[in-house]
């Protein structure tokens, strides 16, 4: 029996913006569709939005956001992948890796050497066949009382040549994205 979905394309598209509609398009409704609420933390708009459509609809999204970083006291800049989601019904079609692949592609047109993102523990095997690095080490982010240890596992990936990921305490200059 064939798969269904192996005939109809999927388009990846580069979003104008991205709403609160366009992520219940993707997973439905739900105070916490990311299952990160119970960390509590303040999150960052993305600026640039990558999404897949299939059949008219959009079926999954990535973000991403410029931010200021400190590794080993040297401040920098990394491009923010966050609000990766792909429908349910369509998960293990291989449209994370479209999706954040494209937003990837863009990331590596603006400057910064390294892509960061932040996920729950369950999801550090998918990224990590999307070519991810864990980083093994507590990384420091903003809130509105000061900085806090990121409670999510923090992910890294070269932009540029395999750069490695530099020595250090990380601190993220700004709230997470």
């Amino acid at each position: 029996m064939s798969d269904p979905l192996s005939s109809t394309p999927f388009t990846v598209v580069r979003l104008a913006a991205y709403t609160k509609a366009d992520q219940s398009e993707i997973l439905g409704e739900g105070d916490d569709p990311f299952g990160v609420a119970e960390a509590g933390l303040t999150w960052l708009p993305k600026e640039d939005h990558f999404g897949v459509r299939h059949q008219g609809r959009l079926v999954a999204h990535a973000g991403l956001l410029p931010l200021p970083v400190s590794t080993g006291g040297v401040d920098a800049q990394v491009m923010g992948v966050g609000g990766v989601a792909v429908s349910p019904a369509l998960r293990g079609h291989g449209l994370a890796r479209l999706v954040v692949d494209a937003a990837l592609d863009h990331a590596r047109t603006r400057g910064p050497r390294h892509a960061l993102l932040f996920c729950r523990p369950q999801l550090v095997a998918l990224y990590r066949r999307l070519g991810w690095t864990p980083l093994h080490r507590d990384v420091e982010v903003e809130q509105p009382a000061g900085p806090v240890v990121m409670p999510l596992r923090t992910m890294w990936i070269p932009l540029h040549d395999d750069e490695p990921w530099p020595e250090g305490p990380v601190r993220l200059r700004s709230y997470p994205m």
